[in-house]
């Protein structure tokens, strides 16, 4: 897999927000995708230098339209902290 494909995008809500000053980052990734796989993708793209990754699974919500009953698709989640002598996302910069 290519980093394209590992980083699928980025997680734009409140709680990841305040984690940009911390240069602590958040993306959806490929269900498959490991640490590894993620950290090398994250560097590569954004040429940056990550020192951990935490993933997590996120499972659907329940959704109803009408009578029918469904779940939204369950994806996975990485939270990249970047080291402290390493240069931000400028991406993530202008949404501040």
């Amino acid at each position: 897999m290519n980093a394209h494909d590992i980083i699928l995008r980025p997680v734009i809500t409140e709680k990841s927000m305040s984690g940009i000053a911390d240069k602590t980052y958040t993306f959806k990734v490929a269900k498959n995708a490991t640490k590894i796989d993620i950290k090398r993708a994250v560097e590569e793209l954004f040429g940056v230098q990550v020192d951990k990754v935490n993933t997590l699974h996120v499972r659907g919500h329940m959704r109803r339209q009408g009578r029918n009953v469904g779940y939204t698709p369950s994806w996975k989640k990485a939270v990249v902290s970047l080291k402290e002598d390493s240069k931000s996302i400028e991406f993530f910069e202008g949404m501040l």
